[in-house]
């Protein structure tokens, strides 16, 4: 049975992305399912695959389901449509498009074919997650209670400074002090 690993890139930031893999004979819901769950998404929206190439141009589509819309072709349905059907490049790509209000768009791309089953994977599974995916409601990422609370704790009030920092202007000049005489031949310290 072929595994296959897909690098799923976000597509506003590329080092934004996440690896799963899949057995071939899973469906593309499977992976729709994988992906939501990779980048904390709901599954509430709309979304579907398009079939791509090497320049990411979106091809026949692979939906949940047959949405409301103009379709050159009717689309593949997701839970029908097995993975292994629609791989013809060993670097197959798929754009994967999420909630069609917001247009969350991803990258998927073949990356490897392994022969060898993981018996302690239950597939799919998201095997490496690199950098801080988007939030699909508001903040996340850095932002989050501990930061708040360490902001907090080192809060400055505004007069927290007065006591180090003056007013500028407030220290006398060093010339307005008077300085020293030195003796008329100069020599009389040597």
């Amino acid at each position: 049975m072929a595994i296959l690993k897909f690098r799923i890139y976000f597509q506003e930031d590329e080092s934004v992305y996440r690896d799963i893999v899949v057995k071939h004979t899973q469906s593309f819901f499977d992976l729709h399912l994988a992906i939501l769950k990779a980048y904390e998404f709901d599954n509430k929206q709309q979304a579907t695959f398009y079939r791509s190439n090497d320049i990411w141009q979106r091809g026949r589509e692979i939906s949940v389901d047959v949405y409301d819309k103009k379709y050159v072709a009717p689309p593949l349905l997701m839970a029908e449509t097995i993975i292994g059907s629609e791989i013809r490049d060993p670097n197959q790509k798929f754009v994967y498009e999420y909630d069609f209000v917001k247009h969350w768009s991803f990258m998927v791309e073949l990356i490897n074919v392994d022969k060898v089953e993981n018996k302690k994977i239950e597939y799919p599974a998201c095997v490496r997650s690199e950098g801080i995916g988007p939030s699909q409601f508001g903040t996340k990422g850095l932002v989050d209670k501990r930061l708040t609370e360490m902001e907090e704790k080192y809060d400055l009030k505004p007069t927290a400074m007065d006591d180090v920092y003056g007013e500028e202007g407030e220290e006398e000049d060093a010339t307005d002090e008077p300085m020293e005489e030195s003796s008329e031949d100069g020599m009389e310290d040597f």
